[in-house]
């Protein structure tokens, strides 16, 4: 049995349940959970209608599922990738884009493909962060490097970083959107990560499925493909971006996403994939095509996601500072009390379930940079959101009273 099993942490849900297991709320409201980010917006309907079309349900049940994706859909992500970030019209669906099932699945493989166990090597990570980019080094023989995210745009500092700490460096995870902080990573940062990994030679995974929910309809989030173009590398060597029609299109049960950049990392995947066997259906393929290709309904999405947020802070400001990030669709509040007492008094007083953010962040050596603070997922309708935000108001005494 395979050893760095044993070092996995629990999931931080699986932390949230034993925290809460033995917690009543004495409200008598009806739960509201914005705990998990599992987006709740309705799915394009488009993208219903097509599902009941019997030649697609036939093309889907009726054959095996290509790994390497269908031609029209490693097309569909090619021109939203080139639209998007502003990408060369070189850049090449056979060789640059994969499709695969979902960012998190992808993201975990990624590393026991890319990782050689044998090697002393170093997965750099954003601390907070996703679980996944930990247990993913773990299990491939890495040690997990955590960059805490205490700085102004609570992103990692990779000035930071010792010479030495990059030469044993093999994979760096970046998050831009942040999960959970909401933080980007300028494109000066992208460079400088890029020029590093041309010295030290490491692959840059970059989880961008959080990047189109931004406020600023004028300025959307710069990708790590967009910087390297930029940089007038075509090739992208060693930059990986990923991203998903989960949060984009609010069909998280597809499972659909993609890989794409450096053609050579990809090429390696792609081998790694054909006998994990991950391929997405048919029918899951054709779907997510139609998804890439159109942008009202990603327009749409990020303006109910901007109301609500709007209208939440607008309420929790009365009483808590609560600031509306840059992007994605969580807020990560300072708390008043420890995180996980504060997690606690909500289920009890206001029957509202939030992440406290130490589940999400790990100490390294200066402190945990998820302590006191929690995550909240504004995935809930905006009346549900609102009623939350409303029952902390009126709860708040007692929610940030001294322990």
């Amino acid at each position: 049995m395979n050893s760095n099993l044993d070092r996995l942490h629990p999931y931080p849900f699986e932390k949230l349940n034993a925290l809460l297991a033995d917690v009543e709320s004495t409200s008598n409201l009806d739960p509201i959970a914005w705990s998990v980010g599992e987006p709740n917006h309705a799915a394009p309907p488009a993208l219903i209608t097509a599902l009941a079309d019997p030649e697609l349900i036939r093309r889907g049940f009726g054959t095996y599922p290509p790994t390497k994706g269908l031609p029209e859909l490693r097309a569909a992500i090619c021109r939203f990738l080139q639209r998007r970030f502003q990408l060369s019209a070189d850049l090449d669906p056979d060789t640059q884009v994969l499709p695969v099932t979902g960012t998190r699945e992808a993201l975990f493989s990624f590393a026991q493909a890319m990782l050689d166990a044998g090697q002393d090597s170093l997965t750099l990570m954003p601390n907070p962060f996703y679980q996944i980019y930990e247990g993913a080094a773990l299990l491939a023989g890495s040690e997990p490097f955590y960059l805490d995210c205490n700085n102004a745009n609570l992103m990692p500092d990779f000035s930071s970083v010792s010479a030495e700490t990059w030469r044993r460096c093999r994979l760096v995870y970046l998050c831009s959107p942040g999960n959970p902080t909401g933080g980007l990573h300028t494109r000066e940062e992208l460079k400088q990560l890029i020029t590093l990994s041309d010295e030290f030679d490491f692959i840059i995974a970059s989880d961008e499925c959080y990047s189109e929910i931004y406020f600023d309809e004028s300025a959307p989030p710069v990708g790590l493909l967009q910087v390297a173009s930029e940089m007038g590398r075509t090739d992208y060597r060693n930059c990986i971006s990923f991203n998903s029609l989960s949060k984009r299109s609010n069909i998280p049960g597809v499972r659909s996403g993609y890989a794409a950049g450096d053609a050579s990392v990809l090429q390696k995947y792609l081998l790694y994939r054909t006998y994990q066997g991950a391929a997405m259906p048919v029918h899951h393929q054709l779907l997510s095509a139609m998804a890439w290709e159109d942008e009202n309904h990603v327009i749409e999405n990020r303006t109910i996601y901007r109301s609500k947020f709007k209208t939440v802070t607008s309420i929790l400001n009365q009483v808590w500072d609560t600031v509306i990030p840059p992007a994605g669709f969580y807020l990560w509040p300072q708390t008043p009390i420890d995180d996980t007492a504060f997690a606690v008094r909500l289920i009890q007083h206001a029957n509202v379930k939030v992440l406290p953010g130490s589940f999400l962040s790990r100490d390294g050596g200066s402190g945990n940079p998820g302590q006191n603070r929690v995550r909240m997922a504004l995935v809930a309708t905006e009346a549900e959101c609102i009623e939350a935000a409303e029952r902390i108001v009126a709860s708040w005494d007692r929610l940030s009273a001294p322990l």
